[in-house]
């Protein structure tokens, strides 16, 4: 992974020295994994012009749960208290940089005026979100770790539908995932698990509750898995306990059908309102245009939320490799409603399209 790194750093470098800065400072947690490896919380990256180096709050750890940080880089440990980030602005003040680009969009107020202040002859300038846009398309080592995310989700969920659900609570089902997750290998949950019943189903974001489930509820799942830092979704409705009521039916086919739509929509070169169009417009045309949420999908990677950002207004074209979710739903006030979410890798046709992560079946199971 050494060389990963590295040429990841290369990447960046150019990009510095191409708009006229001479270093740079990473303090964003996910972008400092990115082009440095797993490191100490806390710890940020200062990129120069010929070396680079991590600076950290305290020494990385010897046997660390998600691995080390990259062996080749030089580490600074602070002596005492202090932050990461004004220390590492006073190596490339030492090392007479001219300009320093931070990333302006991480940064306190406060924080950039002490970066600023301990090195006042570097001019300070805004990186951007010039790591987040490396990190878009995904090497397969990244896509690796977000097919075997994908797995232990699947698990998980596929556990847990066949255990007993009437009677249980939206916040101990939601539990239960998330201890199933980590039994399974994930370093943890890659967001907040939602499960919804009743009228709380099919609410994007929806936190748990002490509600329980009843038969003839829709129940709405909406988990991922980290593993190796990197985060994948998947979301299923289901019905509890009887045949679905023909609401229930005509509903989740109208969703599934979207979300079909906007799975198949998916290629290198297609723009990311096009994605969003092809799944929105099914749901639309039923007349749910105005109970649709804002995106159709989004970026997955080591944030569970990255670009790109499949909306109405996004511009922008998909590249080959690169992961997203295609997660389209309805609620209706009072009775409930369907998401259906799945984790997917964009591919071109050649390579057989894209790539489907998350394989739990999509079908509307009565539980």
């Amino acid at each position: 992974m050494s060389d990963v790194y590295a040429s990841r750093r290369t990447r960046l470098r150019e990009r510095c020295s191409a708009s006229g800065s001479t270093a740079a400072l990473i303090t964003r947690p996910a972008n400092v994994r990115y082009l440095a490896g797993p490191a100490p919380h806390g710890a940020v990256l200062l990129l120069g012009r010929c070396e680079d180096v991590l600076v950290c709050p305290h020494p990385p750890d010897d046997r660390p749960a998600e691995g080390r940080p990259d062996e080749t880089l030089p580490v600074h440990v602070l002596n005492g208290p202090g932050d990461p980030a004004v220390a590492a602005a006073g190596i490339a003040g030492e090392r007479r940089a001219d300009s320093l680009a931070v990333e302006e969009h991480h940064l306190t107020v406060a924080r950039h005026r002490a970066v600023g202040s301990v090195a006042p002859r570097v001019r300070l300038a805004d990186l951007g979100g010039a790591v987040e846009q490396l990190r878009v398309v995904k090497d397969e080592e990244e896509i690796s770790c977000l097919r075997i995310g994908a797995e232990i989700a699947d698990q998980a969920l596929g556990e847990l539908l066949e255990s007993i659900l009437v009677g249980r609570t939206e916040r101990h089902l939601a539990l239960e995932l998330e201890r199933r997750l980590v039994d399974h290998g994930a370093d943890g949950p890659g967001f907040p698990t939602s499960v919804a019943t009743g009228p709380n189903s099919g609410r994007r974001g929806h936190r748990p509750t002490d509600r329980r489930v009843e038969e003839g509820d829709f129940l709405s799942v909406c988990l991922g898995a980290t593993y190796r830092g990197y985060r994948c979704e998947i979301g299923r409705t289901f019905v509890i306990g009887t045949s679905p009521a023909d609401w229930q039916i005509d509903l989740y086919d109208l969703v599934f059908t979207a979300q079909r739509a906007g799975r198949e929509a998916l290629a290198p070169g297609a723009a990311y309102r096009d994605v969003d169009r092809a799944a929105r417009q099914v749901l639309d045309s039923a007349g749910y245009g105005e109970r649709l949420q804002p995106l159709t999908g989004h970026g997955v990677g080591l944030e569970i939320d990255e670009d790109p950002q499949l909306a109405p207004t996004t511009m922008g074209k998909l590249d080959a490799c690169v992961p997203v979710t295609v997660e389209p739903g309805v609620h209706l006030p009072g009775r409930g409603g369907v998401r259906i979410d799945d984790t997917l890798v964009v591919r071109p046709e050649a390579d057989g399209g894209p790539e489907l992560l998350t394989i739990t079946t999509k079908e509307l199971l009565a539980l």
